[in-house]
């Protein structure tokens, strides 16, 4: 171990959890909402997770984002950050899931913050990511994630693949189609400590929600050229609107957490997406990008019955994979 690592680990130890003592009081309390039972906090257990940044166009990042009030992170050079995060839920209040976050990191606020500050003003500048896409395993957490955090969850066809030099994550749509494949190479095994609370910017129903989830894992992280990934879209409408990106080849960072625990916090905020015109407002809506409407959860039951898996073997899989990164 080298003397880098080891005085990170140190550091890293020592930095306080983020979750809110809030949520730690809520311990031992019970909920029930929208027919959902939870034992308070709404938390996970022996979950593990991928993650992998990549460069995107700035420019076109900002033609992703509803409203006017969010705005990319700039690395500079007219350069945005995708990142693709895939957890592999095992023990949680509504069952085993998988969940396959494809966002972009945004800032939210009256106007766009100077390159790489947010990352030294997380909280100032309301450093998140806004979630164009969530597919996941079962229809209940499409009922809670969108129906009570607003997130534009949806069930699909997931895995969830770990060999000893890869983790990967493929998601096909409910109608075969191939959505995504995102594929880390595993990070030397560094063991950092690692306490994350991250906000999620999601549209629904014409608002801008809110939510913020905790995590803390140990896990190996790599950053820069000793990061290796790809991400490969396909004709899935979630992924359509990431496809005009422009997303780099070169990840920026990756990270793998054998195991974490999370926790969801139950408050939330939410503001009116607004544009110039009703008209604007009324046509963002029609094309999804403010968000489907409360309809979209109205009837949803209760089941945790996974699709089957994606077919990694497919012809057309296999083809736009062959044909490199975004293709």
């Amino acid at each position: 171990m080298s003397l880098l690592t080891s005085a990170a680990r140190t550091v890293l130890s020592r930095v306080p959890s983020p979750v809110p003592r809030r949520q730690r009081r809520l311990t031992g309390q019970a909920a029930r909402v929208d027919s959902i039972p939870y034992a308070m906090p709404v938390s996970s257990e022996d979950s593990p997770v991928l993650m992998a940044a990549f460069p995107i166009s700035l420019s076109a990042a900002r033609a992703v984002l509803p409203g006017t009030e969010l705005h990319p992170v700039s690395l500079g050079f007219g350069r945005g950050v995708l990142v693709a995060t895939v957890v592999n839920y095992r023990s949680t209040d509504i069952g085993q899931y998988i969940e396959y976050s494809l966002a972009i990191a945004v800032t939210h606020g009256p106007r766009p913050a100077p390159p790489l500050l947010p990352l030294a003003l997380m909280r100032t500048l309301q450093l998140g990511q806004y979630v164009v896409d969530l597919p996941v395993s079962t229809e209940v957490s499409v009922k809670g994630g969108k129906g009570i955090w607003g997130m534009p969850k949806h069930q699909a066809s997931l895995d969830f693949v770990v060999t000893d030099t890869t983790v990967s994550a493929q998601y096909d749509d409910l109608d075969g189609r191939f959505g995504a494949l995102v594929e880390i190479e595993r990070p030397a095994p560094l063991g950092l400590p690692l306490k994350l609370a991250a906000a999620n910017y999601c549209a629904f129903r014409g608002q801008l929600m809110k939510s913020t989830i905790y995590f803390e894992a140990t896990g190996d992280v790599a950053v820069g050229p000793g990061a290796r990934a790809r991400i490969v879209l396909g004709d899935a409408p979630g992924v359509q609107p990431l496809r005009a990106l422009r997303i780099g080849s070169k990840p920026l960072f990756t990270a793998w957490l054998p195991t974490a625990h999370g926790v969801l916090d139950d408050h939330y905020e939410a503001w009116f997406l607004t544009s110039d015109t009703l008209g604007s407002v009324d046509a963002s809506l029609a094309s999804g990008q403010f968000g489907e409407p409360l309809e979209s959860v109205h009837g949803l039951g209760r089941g945790e019955t996974w699709p089957a898996p994606p077919d990694r073997s497919r012809p057309e899989v296999q083809g736009r994979i062959a044909a490199g990164v975004t293709t």
